[in-house]
């Protein structure tokens, strides 16, 4: 490109930018004699609002609710192998279990996510606890990086230092209006506050724990896990204070076989037994059936 049309592209650029800007409504800043002036041009409103998913199963608030998250979706695919990804993955088996749940009938069911959408991390532990969930389950596929011979499930819960982190932001950020566990926490001294969104924290890291546990013991003999199953992390969807929450990485994508179990009809069923299982006997104990 010769020299004087790079120039007159340098000085044709603002134009254009100002016509461009002009067309789509934004406001224009117009030196005039020293002063700014600015040109507002109104911006259509869009009437579109992501609402909270709907929750099927039986028109009884009294029922238990549990929320499934399908991790990943739309523009991230999550962890991708030579033929599977893993937000298609975990959204085939979020569905298996939502309808195992809702055939066998009993428990309410939502679903962060029923299509291929994104959504960010805290907001898929916030519909939980908007929804007023009993339990929240996200589900996972893992990555072995360059290694194609790793396998097995592995069942995340909050760690220790991350929970009472967690309790110590959420004590902060909602201390003006929120209510943790039944408790009104508007109006309320900063400390006491801290002190009850910490024991409501512990509470439901314990019953995290427990749930966790279920799926390891009603997976064995029916679900591969991974020879440390049981592990626990700093993870942004297991923070909320007062939802009983576990993540569930199902196996490895990068491992193809197992890859393909997890995508197969029969791999679906075989987890959506389990898991519902675990749930029904979570939810049993804790209405003080057993």
């Amino acid at each position: 490109m010769s020299q004087r049309i790079q120039i007159a592209l340098l000085f044709a650029f603002p134009a254009l930018l100002l016509g461009v800007l002009y067309a789509i409504g934004a406001a224009i800043p117009v030196p005039v004699l020293g002063r700014d002036y600015v040109v507002r041009v109104a911006l259509p409103v869009s009437a579109e609002t992501i609402g909270l998913p709907e929750i099927e199963g039986p028109d009884d608030p009294t029922r238990p609710l549990v929320v499934i998250d399908a991790g990943h979706g739309g523009p991230d695919p999550g962890t991708v192998g030579s033929e599977y990804r893993e937000k298609t993955i975990v959204l085939g088996l979020a569905r298996a279990l939502r309808d195992r749940l809702l055939e066998d009938g009993g428990i309410r069911v939502a679903m962060t996510r029923d299509e291929d959408r994104f959504i960010v991390l805290e907001e898929r532990a916030a519909i939980a606890r908007d929804l007023g969930a009993d339990l929240f389950l996200s589900v996972h596929a893992d990555s072995a990086g360059e290694r194609d011979d790793v396998t097995g499930a592995s069942i995340y819960t909050l760690s220790e230092t991350a929970s009472s982190e967690a309790a110590a932001r959420f004590a902060e950020r909602e201390n003006e209006a929120d209510i943790i566990n039944g408790v009104d926490l508007s109006g309320q001294d900063e400390a006491v506050n801290a002190i009850l969104v910490e024991l409501s924290q512990r509470r439901t890291s314990e019953q995290s724990v427990e749930f966790a546990e279920l799926i390891e013991r009603e997976g064995a003999g029916n679900l591969r896990f991974h020879p440390q199953a049981r592990r626990s992390a700093a993870l942004a969807v297991l923070r909320a204070p007062d939802v009983p929450s576990v993540l569930f990485e199902a196996g490895f994508v990068t491992n193809e076989s197992e890859a393909a179990a997890l995508a197969s009809v029969e791999g679906r069923e075989r987890f959506a037994e389990v898991m519902a299982r675990a749930i029904r006997i979570y939810f049993a104990r804790q209405s003080g059936a057993t």
